[in-house]
Formats: C-alpha cells, structure tokens, sequence
C-alpha cells in the first residue's frame, strides 16, 4: 500500500527519489520521506506528514547532495499519521535507515524483547521495531547488514518490502520482500527500486522482478539476489511495456477522468489480438492451455477484492449463462480465513488490478495447495499473483493511477467476458449463432463507449444538482445489480456520501423505508429481461416521492415518464451492457467529487494497492 523508491548510481540521488515518490503517491499520502547517504557526512532523514509536495516545500535550500538514497509515501497502518510515524525510521545506532511496506505481525514480542535490552522508540511503528531488531543483531553478532537482514527475517511473520542503507556506505542498497512488490530497474551503472514501475520508466525498461523471501544487494554496478538460505537467484530481466504517457494526466484535470476517458481504448487493446469477432475466434492462449479442465470443473471460484469482486459478480452471470457451470464469488479476505472447501479440479479465478492484493494472493496460494487450478486476471505484468497461478488473461488497461479503480474494471469484464464466450463454445453449452452474436457485441463494445463519453456535459450536470445530498441508493436486476453495487462503491470512494447498492427486487425488504423526496435512487434500467420489473420498481419510488436518476437504453419509453433525470445508453446485449452502464456511474461519481472540492484522484483514507491484510 505504501509507495517506496530508492536510487543507487553517480546521479543525484534526491531529484529521482522525490519525483518516484509523486508517481507512487497513489499508493499512500499520509505523510512522505527521504533518507539519503553523503560520503562526507553520513546518513540523513527527512520526513514530514501530509504529502510529498509538503516534504519537498521543507527541503527547498537544503544540502541534499547524494548519489544514493530510499524514499517513501506512507498509507498508515500502525500509528497515525505524523511527522514522527513517516518513514524512514532510524535504528536506535543511528547507523540504519529503512523504508517499509507491509505490516509485522509479531512486531509486540520484537518489540519487548528490545524494550528489555535498553531500546526506546521515537514512534508508534512496526517499522522502527524491525529496524532496531535488523541493528540489534549486526551489533550483536559483528556481522553485515546483509546477514542481519536475513536471520531477523527468518524471525518475522507478516508482509514486507523493505529497503535500508547505512550511514558508512554511500553505495549499497538492502532490500527484500514477501508479500509486498518490489521492482528493479537496471541502467548502466545505476540501480532503482521502487513499488512498481511507473518510477523507473524514465530511466530504463529493463527490470527484475524479486520474489517473495529474496534479499537483493543493490550497487551501481552490481544487483545480487538471494534467498533467505544465502544461496544466489538468477535475476530475470524483464522489459517494461509501456510508455510515460501512460502515468502522465495528458492535459486532463485528474489521472481518473483520464482513465474513465481512455476506456475505449483500453476495451479495445484487452480485446485487440484475441477477438476475431467476424470469424467467430477467441485466442487466448493461456486458457485454451486448460481449457479441457475449465469446461470440465465442477465449480468455478472467483475471488477478488473491491471492485475487481464487482466484475466478479457480473461474470459470474455470464459463466452461469454461457457455460452452464456453477460458480461462487468469494471476498478474498473470508475465503481465506473460513477453511474453504477446495476440491481437486475447482477452478479459482482470482482478479486482481495490481495482481498484488494480499488477501487474494494468500487465498490462492492455499486453494493451488489443495489442487484446484488458478486463473489470474491482473493488469500488471509480473505481478505475484501472475506468477502464482497456473495460467490466465493480463488485462492490458495500462497503468491505472486514480486510486479508484475505473478503467480496470471495464477491462476486466472484457476479459471475463471472453473466456465465457470461449469455454461456452468449446463446451458446446453456446451455440453457434449466440456465440457469433455475442462476440460482435463484444467486439462493438469501444465504439459504444466512445458514445457514451459524450453524456460527459449531461452527467455533469446531474452531479451538480445532487451533489449536497447525504444519501443515494443505487438498484439493478440481473447483470445491473453488480453495476449498482460498483455505483456505490464509487460515490463512497470519491465524494465520501453514504450510498448503498442493492437489487432492485430486494428494495421491499427494507430499503425501501428509506425512501423520502431528498433520496436519489439510481435505476441501472439498461434493456433486460427483468426491464419490466425494474419500471415497476420505479413507480414504488415515484409512489413515495423519492428521487429517480435511470441509466437506460436507447428506445425506451417506459422509464424517462418516472424518471427525474435520464442518461440514455447505446443499445447493447445485457451480457456486455455492464461495460457501458458503469462509465455514467464512474463519471457522476467523479463530477460530485470535484464539485464537493476534494482530491478525486487521493481519496481520504485510501490507497490503491491494498497489500497488507
């Protein structure tokens, strides 16, 4: 969750780390720091709540002089936030800086035992117990810090991406993770470090991705790997793909109504290379591998988190349909917890933006043990849980900065969509002529979106009029319920009103009461087969005097006479309908957002990439 970065080569190391740190600021903006190590002078920290534009207001005029250095962008997890809590933390010697992402689960006994021996602490952190812990055992035991590194870490339970230097070596960096990302990137006699790539792109497009329990020795001119045993990993290097386009605001106001506005795109280049919609083709190598034991599978299990379970939900009406296979949608964070029932042969879909989200990737990691087989869908290419599944569909969205997720999401359905189609066909369950339908819908998914994008002014409009109201209630049926549900969730994300999502069939079962003539109801009324019933619920709000916002189809003439506000879709099968109705959504959220003056793309209490549990 936390963003870290670090620099080792002959550049100035604070110029790269500050500006690292406001590309990964999306993964936490409680306060940010830097510590960096001068040849002549020893190891200095500086850190500030608040943001990194506020560290940075600090440093103007200071001596920063360094060709190495570790930053960090904190999202708090043990002790608020403060100047005190922000990251780096200094060992109790003086001697180690260290930068953390993650949490240490037994960091209370760590942190007795050190209480025992002298140690006091200057904040309420995990961070300062594990880097007291690493000092305590180099000093102790007249060793390096790599080897301190590596028995304290034999020692911790919980998640981690760590990064230290030490204040007589202006040249070497100490990292190592499990559970939290870490990236390296490789220039010619320089080294980066960071969370994810959007730091070091700039710089190179060669990187080692390090796995869980490595230790990585970074110099210059030289990157060593190694287990927690001490015996040395081949790095494998990768080459990024992507552009600094693509972690640049292009002239937008906010990185997410980029995103919302890049979806076309995005829906397209998910779909490019793998939808021949005019011959009826589906290439998608990674599932055609298993496909035998998908169409086989005596149950589908997806697990994911937040949003990415919101596309979940809507594939799971899709495989149902299609594939006739039944399917379960599990929050990662109980799945993982209850003792599922896991047989050999279930298939698990786990979807993930970041393919780091820790829940889902513990959850994997203990349903692959029990033999079902794991399908990944993430966007980040080389992420953990790409890694760990069997096989699976990157997403292609690019990166996706706005913390709430938008354009992610949309591709994530195009990708679920597909491989319904796929095994659907394969297994026989779709029959020819709905499967050649369905795949130039699908195929006519970004042109549509491009229709949509043109309500912008409209749903800007209806955000205004709304946007001082305490409560919103959104409803759906069918494929339009998990659509609802994404509404909501992303009202709350971004403009901080309570908004609940419900089926629309279950609004008599509580809800319902409370209706009044200040509550707006968000209809998702896109053409179905429960449409009638949907008008239905309508009238009950109409009846009650309650507010009705509908996201319709074209050609509808039941729902614009109960409706006090209408956004009109282009016309479009129910199975990829949700595509479409959630981009009016995402766009009222963000325009309530905006006009309630907050930060849309940093929204209060959240960060993007959830890697502690």
């Amino acid at each position: 969750m936390c963003g870290i970065v670090g620099y080792t080569g002959p550049r100035e190391a604070y110029p790269i780390i500050i500006k690292g740190l406001h590309r990964l600021e999306y993964r936490g903006y409680d306060s940010a720091g830097v510590a960096l190590v001068n040849e002549n002078d020893g190891l200095h920290v500086y850190k500030k709540k608040g943001r990194v534009a506020d560290l940075e207001e600090t440093l103007i005029g200071a001596n920063l002089h360094s060709h190495i250095g570790i930053g960090h962008t904190r999202w708090a997890t043990h002790g608020e936030p403060s100047d005190r809590n922000a990251h780096p933390h200094v060992s109790f010697s003086g001697e180690i800086a260290m930068i953390h992402n993650g949490i240490i689960e037994n960091y209370a006994q760590i942190k007795k035992e050190l209480l025992k021996k002298g140690y006091t602490f200057k904040s309420d952190t995990d961070t300062e117990v594990l880097v007291n812990f690493i000092d305590d055992i180099k000093q102790n035991n007249d060793c390096t810090l790599e080897e301190a590194v590596r028995i304290a870490l034999r020692r911790v339970v919980g998640a981690y991406c760590i990064l230290l230097v030490h204040k007589d070596d202006p040249e070497t960096i100490i990292a190592a993770r499990k559970g939290s990302p870490l990236v390296i990137g490789i220039g010619k006699g320089e080294h980066f470090l960071a969370s994810d790539a959007s730091p070091i792109i700039e710089y190179t497009k060669e990187v080692v991705y390090v796995n869980d329990y490595e230790i990585a020795i970074v110099k210059p001119d030289e990157l060593v790997l190694k287990n927690l045993g001490n015996d040395k990993q081949t790095p494998f290097i990768t080459k990024l793909n992507m552009d600094m386009a693509a972690i640049e605001k292009g002239g937008y106001d906010h990185f997410m109504l980029k995103e919302i506005f890049e979806q076309p795109n995005t829906i397209y280049d998910c779909l490019r290379g793998r939808l021949d919609a005019e011959n009826g083709n589906i290439i998608m190598s990674g599932i055609q591998k298993y496909a035998e034991q998908i169409i086989n599978a005596p149950r589908i299990i997806i697990i994911a988190c937040g949003t990415s379970w919101h596309a979940g939900l809507v594939a799971e009406y899709i495989i149902e349909e299609t594939c006739r296979i039944p399917v379960e949608v599990e929050y990662a964070s109980e799945f993982r917890y209850r003792n599922p029932i896991v047989h050999k042969g279930d298939v698990i879909i786990a979807i993930s933006q970041s393919g780091e989200t820790a829940d889902t990737l513990v959850a994997i990691e203990k349903a692959k043990e029990q033999g079902a087989i794991i399908v990944g869908i993430v966007n980040v290419v080389g992420s953990s849980i790409a890694r760990t599944s069997h096989t699976g569909s990157y997403t292609h969205a690019g990166p996706e900065i706005g913390v709430a997720s938008t354009k992610a999401f949309t591709a994530q359905l195009a990708v679920l969509t597909m491989i319904a189609l796929k095994i659907g066909y394969e297994k026989g369950t779709l029959d020819k002529e709905r499967y050649l339908y369905l795949c130039k819908e699908l195929a006519a998914i970004p042109e549509k979106a491009e229709l949509v994008l043109k309500l912008d002014d409209h749903i800007k409009e209806i955000a205004l009029k709304y946007k001082d109201v305490p409560d919103f209630l959104y409803l759906g049926r069918g494929y339009n319920f998990p659509i609802a549900l994404e509404g909501a969730l992303k009202l709350k994300e971004i403009s901080y009103i309570h908004a609940e999502g419900y089926p629309a069939a279950e609004m008599k079962h509580g809800p319902i009461a409370l209706v009044t003539n200040t509550l707006p109801v968000v209809f998702v009324a896109t053409k179905d087969a429960y449409h009638g019933k949907v008008v239905s619920n309508m009238q009950e709000i109409k009846a009650r005097k309650g507010i009705v916002i509908s996201i319709i189809t074209e050609g509808d003439t039941a729902s614009p006479p109960l409706s006090d506000d209408v956004i009109v879709l282009p016309a479009a099968d129910e199975i990829v309908a949700p595509m479409l109705s959630v981009i009016p959504l995402q766009l009222l959220a963000y325009h309530i957002g905006v006009a309630k003056g907050y930060d849309v793309d940093k929204p209060r209490n959240l960060a993007k990439s959830v890697t502690v549990e």
